[in-house]
């Protein structure tokens, strides 16, 4: 199969403020203004919260078309663990990233809970996302 590539590009624009233009969309994350921010949107890590939302709904609703079920609707609440010592530089052995990450789902569907259960498996096991969260990507870094 032939591999997709997909592009985004940015700039840091004002304090901590970046636009990321993503197809036809601009996305601009920034910080909380008590975090020297100017609260102009959702931070890097929300986006991350924000995103895995979108791709469990997406894959869910790619699983309800194959599957032939009606899926009216999905609600999420996400959370994430993560120690700022680690991205602040104020210690190295605290790893930067989450150190854990909580998905509740509900799903507005006619399946009975064990049908939903597999269903959210699957959903986890083919959501892109979740997969680099899982099993790592490589990360090449380039200065030009």
């Amino acid at each position: 199969m032939t591999l997709k590539t997909l592009r985004v590009s940015g700039n840091l624009d004002h304090a901590f403020t970046v636009s990321v233009s993503a197809g036809n969309h601009v996305i601009r994350m920034d910080q909380p203004q008590n975090a020297a921010g100017l609260d102009l949107g959702p931070t890097p890590l929300e986006l991350i919260l924000a995103a895995v939302a979108g791709c469990f709904g997406t894959i869910g609703r790619f699983i309800a078309h194959q599957r032939k079920f009606e899926l009216r609707g999905m609600h999420f609440e996400i959370e994430a663990d993560y120690d700022p010592d680690g991205l602040l530089g104020r210690r190295e052995d605290v790893r930067p990233g989450f150190q854990a990450l909580r998905v509740k789902v509900q799903m507005d569907c006619d399946l009975s809970r064990e049908e939903q259960q597999a269903v959210l498996a699957d959903i986890e096991r083919r959501c892109p996302l979740a997969d680099n969260l899982l099993h790592g990507t490589d990360l090449l870094t380039t200065l030009v």
